[in-house]
């Protein structure tokens, strides 16, 4: 399909409302087959050794590369517009689960 095309098409979100509220994570776990990739977004309370999956999200291998791309592309704008974001020694890093 075309860009132009693609341009052209648009298409409706709709989102309920616990959904919308969204689901605070400061931690995520990423793991992948051929097909797929799963991300875990985790929420790790300070002074405590372990966290809870707080959402799961499952993507087919392109849709993982293009929010990829678009998290890469949104973070440069953010930066720009607020300043380097800074990440603190010793501050849990996201993992790769084989």
């Amino acid at each position: 399909m075309s860009e132009t095309l693609r341009k052209e098409q648009q298409i409706q979100i709709q989102i309920d409302e616990p959904i919308g509220q969204g689901v605070y994570s400061n931690f995520c776990a990423v793991t992948h087959k051929q097909g797929e990739f799963i991300v875990d977004f985790i929420f790790i309370q300070p002074l405590e050794p372990k966290g809870k999956v707080r959402s799961r999200v499952v993507l087919t291998p392109v849709a993982a590369k293009q929010i990829f791309q678009t998290l890469m592309e949104n973070m440069r704008i953010y930066e720009e517009r607020f300043g380097r974001i800074e990440i603190l020694a010793g501050e849990p890093k996201p993992t790769m689960m084989q």
